[in-house]
């Protein structure tokens, strides 16, 4: 199976993920600071894992392995024990990094910013994912990842490893399948052939002037520089950095408690596109969840 780690996956995007891979029979490495929401989660998660080992989701016919670790990402060893746990469940083939501050709660102008808190946040949305990408490329290197057809065309009918059908053209000429070609397997098993990918959730304050919302952004806009550095570096990875949009999460009623977010969509509604991304082998780029959820066809960085 292959193997995610979800930092801040106790709620939000984070656990709305998290449930769609292990309902597909990933293998997961989990992290929150607080460890109550944490297991709870974890027990949400085992339960999808064993629906997609009696056959629903990705039916690969085992349970999916849930761990979760309760830490903090800008913690160097807690960091260290992520990546040490997906090793022990055989690798690592996605790594997220959704684990957010926002420096201030509620957000404030600039003037009035708290300068720890501005450290805290890139610590957090900066410093921690470019400590867990150097802990896990090793692993993420190693990855090699295939689809299911199912995962590829969604039709769980019609779901097996290998070359298609021969008559589904996209599927058959999709990077995921010449690989498997490649390394001379006519029903090639899970794992052939590239490496691993990383996911990046950004902001739309990483791009926009939004009053008060200056410490997060900026914050989130490093992130988004890293991830661009990152993909020129290590060409052998799918490193993408995404903003999800508008959602109805807790980070966004901290920031902006009189706001009414009732409106405001679930995390939930973002994931089909993070999983497109990932089904897909999009190319490393930042992409926008609005975008990829109206693209037709291969998806292409906007």
């Amino acid at each position: 199976m292959p193997v995610a780690i979800i930092t801040g996956a106790s709620k939000g995007l984070g656990r709305a993920l998290a449930a769609a891979l292990a309902g597909r029979g990933w293998d997961l490495v989990v992290d929150a600071r607080s460890a109550g929401p944490l297991e709870e989660a974890a027990r949400e998660l085992r339960a999808a894992g064993q629906g997609a080992g009696r056959g629903q989701g990705a039916g690969r016919g085992a349970a999916a392995r849930v761990v979760a670790l309760p830490g903090d990402v800008a913690d160097a060893g807690h960091r260290a024990a992520l990546v040490a746990a997906a090793g022990e469940l055989g690798g690592l083939d996605l790594l997220v990094n959704n684990a957010s501050a926002l420096g201030a709660e509620p957000l404030v102008r600039l003037a009035d910013h708290p300068l720890d808190g501005l450290r805290a946040a890139l610590e957090v949305n900066v410093v921690a994912p470019l400590g867990l990408v150097q802990e896990a490329l090793p692993l993420l290197l190693m990855s090699s990842y295939l689809p299911s057809y199912e995962e590829f065309t969604g039709h769980p009918e019609r779901a097996f490893r290998g070359g298609g059908d021969g008559n589904d053209e996209a599927y058959d000429s999709h990077p995921y399948t010449e690989n498997a070609r490649n390394a001379g397997s006519s029903d090639s098993p899970p794992y052939i052939g590239t490496d691993g990918a990383i996911l990046n959730i950004s902001s739309d304050a990483a791009v926009e002037a939004c009053p008060t919302w200056g410490g997060y952004g900026a914050a989130k806009a490093a992130l988004d520089q890293q991830s661009a550095v990152l993909a020129a570096e290590e060409p052998g990875l799918r490193v993408w950095w995404v903003d999800p949009g508008d959602m109805r999460t807790d980070l966004y009623a901290a920031a902006v408690p009189d706001d009414d977010a009732s409106g405001r969509p679930l995390p939930g509604t973002v994931v089909p596109a993070l999983l497109r991304l990932l089904d897909g082998a999009a190319p490393s780029g930042r992409y926008t969840a609005a975008s990829v959820a109206a693209t037709t066809g291969e998806v292409s960085v906007r």
